[in-house]
């Protein structure tokens, strides 16, 4: 059960690489029932599918889905009390970069913020997990015409 989930999650993030989210989508459904019957409904371990699953569906444009995937992850995340700051971190960029895509972009930045922050708690100020947090938000300073600002977070990537 644990091989079938690894190869299921990893075919699934193989897709969405290259750009296949609609292939994507089985594969990840696959890894969240193989995890869950592996430990339970409410595991931490479900986090990273969900997180999969609503990336694959930002990427078919299903941001009805993609909310839900989202929604249950931080519900997941919220009844825990051991989660570690890397998996909210995560937890935080995509509800990030979904806020963008809806064109809420200061909720964005906040869930971005969040992003940096429990990145840099988890992984160290120059670590490359938190440089994306920080490219994702430059992204949005740019959208928003903050030019200058947008400038000097790509400075700091």
């Amino acid at each position: 059960q644990k091989a079938m989930v690894e190869v299921a999650s990893s075919t699934a993030r193989g897709f969405l690489r290259e750009g296949k989210a609609l292939e994507a989508l089985p594969a990840a459904l696959q890894a969240l029932r193989g995890t869950a019957r592996l430990f339970g409904w409410s595991s931490l371990q479900l986090v990273p599918i969900h997180l999969l699953l609503a990336e694959a569906s930002m990427g078919t444009g299903n941001l009805r889905q993609a909310s839900k995937y989202l929604s249950e992850a931080e519900w997941i995340i919220l009844q825990s009390s051991d989660c570690g700051a890397a998996l909210r971190a995560r937890l935080h960029r995509w509800l990030g970069l979904f806020s963008a895509a809806q064109g809420k972009l200061d909720q964005a930045l906040y869930h971005l913020a969040n992003d940096v922050y429990l990145s840099t708690s988890a992984f160290g100020t120059n670590s490359t997990e938190v440089s994306e947090g920080y490219f994702h938000m430059a992204n949005i300073f740019l959208r928003q015409n903050k030019r200058e600002v947008a400038n000097s977070l790509y400075t700091e990537v």
